[in-house]
């Protein structure tokens, strides 16, 4: 039986993530952390993860960016493994995450979806082919009105992985309303919409000459990430330390 300790307990993906193990069998919710500590829950929960004194296997982090460093602090402390899907960090959260990685196990995803992670896989194939052929590439990001960072994180993993396919030589265009030239042809244009309860949307579009390729995914419920994120804690308890994704949990 894994313990699991969700940091966030109290947010939508937490109370989702409780949920979906309520119906497992091999994990159990030990203990939770969140500000708001109003809300009955069938486990203890503190306000600051540093007052947790209950004895876990795992963390599964959905919470925000301002709270992960004293996470990291904790986990590492506490020789625990965690599963970091809080988007938004900054450069220097993620150099700390990656210093982390050397004493404990984690496992970083900007989303948790099987779908979103075999997508990342196919857009390097398809990069190969089609941006040498000349394809312009662009991406287009859907989510609802209360989400904070913008682009998110999940589209900025999937230029990631055609940037990484080929070789890094691509930028990052995210406005172009400043700027009147033509577009560049190492260029990924990224753009960002927000929106009503839209809960995930992303669209990768290869446009070359008379022809358009385009890969999308849509989520169209959080529990998809929630499902992923409880899968990943399974996996990850136990582990030696070490940088982990998805791409482990479910091994294409």
């Amino acid at each position: 039986m894994v313990k699991i300790l969700m940091h966030g307990c109290n947010g939508k993906m937490g109370r989702m993530i409780t949920e979906i193990v309520k119906n497992e069998e091999d994990a159990v919710i030990a203990a939770g952390v969140d500000k708001f500590t109003g809300i009955p829950n069938d486990y203890p929960v503190f306000e600051k993860i540093t007052q947790c004194d209950v004895g876990v296997d795992v963390v599964i982090d959905f919470s925000n960016a301002g709270a992960v460093d004293e996470l990291l602090d904790y986990c590492v402390k506490k020789s625990l493994p965690v599963v970091l899907c809080t988007t938004g960090l900054s450069d220097e959260q993620l150099k700390k995450v990656d210093e982390c990685s050397e004493k404990i196990a984690v496992l970083k995803s900007a989303n948790m979806s099987m779908g979103i992670n075999l997508l990342l896989k196919l857009l390097k194939d398809a990069a190969k082919v089609l941006a040498p052929a000349g394809y312009d590439i662009e991406l287009v990001e859907k989510h609802h009105n209360q989400k904070l960072d913008a682009p998110s994180g999940t589209a900025l993993a999937l230029a990631d992985s055609i940037n990484e396919a080929m070789g890094n030589e691509y930028e990052y265009v995210y406005d172009r309303s400043q700027v009147r030239k033509k577009r560049d042809a190492k260029e990924i244009g990224i753009s960002a919409v927000r929106a009503g309860t839209i809960v995930g949307e992303h669209e990768v579009i290869f446009a070359g000459t008379d022809e358009v390729i385009e890969f999308k995914h849509t989520a169209y419920s959080r529990s998809v990430f929630a499902k992923g994120a409880v899968e990943a804690g399974k996996f990850l308890a136990g582990q030696p330390a070490g940088m982990y994704d998805m791409g482990d949990v479910i091994q294409f």
